[in-house]
């Protein structure tokens, strides 16, 4: 097998094992719209990073922790509804994106690569990053996993815990956007959301507790990304789109089974 096809299913499969247990809460804390948000400020950090000569993925982990620390800012404030702000903070960095963008005719880039993912272009360089930076956040999240899933179940009685829960949402935050960059090679800016969604979303109807549904939710993104390269070896079709979409048959089939069965 080509080393450009080992580096696309290490890439991919590395992405899966993050994605895994980062989108459980995702799932549970029903943060689906804010992963769109800094999914589509990600064009922005993208922008960011090309006008200063630097990693694009640092330019989408700045904006995106911009984009949260923002949003954490204005929800003291209760001047308008959460997912209120999210869509105008989310759109308005997209938009910023697009339009920073057209200001730099100069600058050669792959725009649908960007937004649909091409993990075949993955180099060595790129593998090493996911898996040292896919380490590092799990190790991050197993620190803050009772407090973060305690906060989860009922935010107010984790304050009165003693629980940090400032520090802990914005640390999960951070962890998201981090995700978001890795994965954004994978399967694009506008799909990686799916790729922390729908795995766990297919691990949930057939999970007993929050540990078993993180272990599902990471081999179904795993079987996902496995699935969908190979389909789009076999039928030269989008990677990115073809991992969601063998993930979203997964879902359909656990979560049909689990209906039939009366789950």
């Amino acid at each position: 097998m080509d080393e450009f096809i080992w580096r696309a299913l290490l890439g991919g499969v590395g992405v899966a094992i993050i994605a895994g247990p980062v989108g459980c809460f995702i799932v549970w804390r029903r943060m689906a719209f804010f992963g769109h948000a800094v999914s589509h400020a990600s064009l922005l950090g993208i922008a960011a990073g090309l006008a200063l000569g630097t990693n694009v993925a640092f330019g989408i982990v700045a904006v995106g922790m911009a984009l949260a620390l923002t949003l954490v800012g204005l929800e003291t404030k209760r001047l308008l509804a959460t997912d209120t702000l999210i869509g105008i903070l989310g759109h308005a960095t997209l938009a910023g994106g697009l339009v920073a963008l057209s200001f730099m005719p100069s600058v050669r880039m792959d725009l649908m690569g960007y937004l649909f993912g091409d993990v075949l272009a993955i180099g060595r360089g790129d593998v090493i990053a996911i898996w040292t930076l896919g380490i590092v956040v799990l190790a991050v999240l197993a620190f803050i996993w009772r407090p973060l899933l305690s906060l989860t179940v009922h935010e107010d009685l984790a304050r009165v815990e003693g629980i940090p829960t400032l520090p802990i949402r914005i640390i999960y935050m951070l962890i998201v956007t981090l995700v978001i960059a890795l994965g954004m090679q994978i399967v694009g800016i506008l799909m990686i959301i799916s790729l922390l969604i729908v795995p766990a979303a297919a691990a949930r109807p057939i999970s007993s507790d929050a540990i078993s549904m993180a272990i599902g939710a990471t081999l179904i993104g795993i079987a996902s990304v496995l699935g969908g390269t190979a389909l789009s070896f076999t039928w030269d079709t989008p990677t990115g789109p073809s991992i969601v979409l063998v993930a979203s048959a997964i879902f359909a089939v656990t979560f049909l089974g689990a209906r039939a069965i009366g789950r």
